[in-house]
């Protein structure tokens, strides 16, 4: 079934796709992080009291939400650079993993937006109208009071979408980044057996998942356990 499998699960190979494994938390987490400060500020336009940071807001949560991260993923590699040839007539060329974690930041950022925005809107009424009648102001209310309520609500979804991007992170082998799908699919060239390395790299994103799931578990119960 597995043909070449006792080639490839050598000591050299497993470490090579550990490696990629390694890359594709990384990359996850950059985005993950990056993503929490796009969704800060997209929650903050959503809420404001103004017009236009409102609709900018709304446009791109609708926009990025409603199209597949693969395709953001290809116009950052091959419109934006063909775009500014055209305008220019010089050449872009943006380091691959750069892009994807540009795309992933960007996607997870319309995700987290609407996190942040439930969990803030979760926050029981009558904190704010005592924040009101303690004459806090409104930077002061978040901070203190809204922000740390809010964030036991969105860690739980927050850490899914960690695992999330985690899984996401293999669309980036399509514009040539070697993390731990491209890796496998290299050694699959390699040793004319894709389906040996496929496995290996399924086994790769179940501990990290898992992991995390676990952990993701553990902070749940001990922010309940606060309450």
């Amino acid at each position: 079934m597995f043909p070449a499998f006792n080639q490839i699960f050598t000591a050299e190979n497993v470490f090579y796709l550990f490696k990629g494994a390694l890359l594709s938390l990384l990359i996850a987490a950059i985005s993950l992080l990056i993503g929490l400060l796009l969704g800060i500020l997209g929650a903050s336009g959503k809420r404001s009291k103004h017009a236009v940071p409102r609709a900018i807001a709304n446009f791109y949560v609708e926009v990025i939400r409603g199209t597949p991260l693969l395709l953001q993923i290809l116009i950052i590699f091959s419109v934006i650079p063909s775009i500014y040839t055209a305008m220019t007539g010089g050449v872009l060329r943006i380091n691959v993993y750069y892009i994807g974690i540009i795309a992933m930041s960007i996607n997870s950022g319309a995700y987290q937006t609407e996190l942040i925005r439930s969990g803030i809107n979760g926050v029981d009424r009558g904190q704010w109208e005592a924040c009101e009648t303690l004459g806090l102001t409104n930077k002061q209310m978040m901070r203190f009071v809204i922000l740390p309520q809010a964030f036991k609500r969105i860690v739980p979804p927050v850490i899914s979408e960690f695992i999330t991007l985690i899984k996401d992170s293999s669309l980036i082998s399509t514009i040539g980044a070697v993390e731990l799908l491209k890796g496998a699919q290299v050694l699959g060239t390699e040793y004319y057996d894709v389906m040996s390395p496929y496995v290996l790299a399924a086994i790769f994103y179940l501990i990290m998942t898992i992991s995390i799931s676990f952990v993701g578990r553990y902070v749940e119960k001990r922010l309940s356990a606060s309450d």
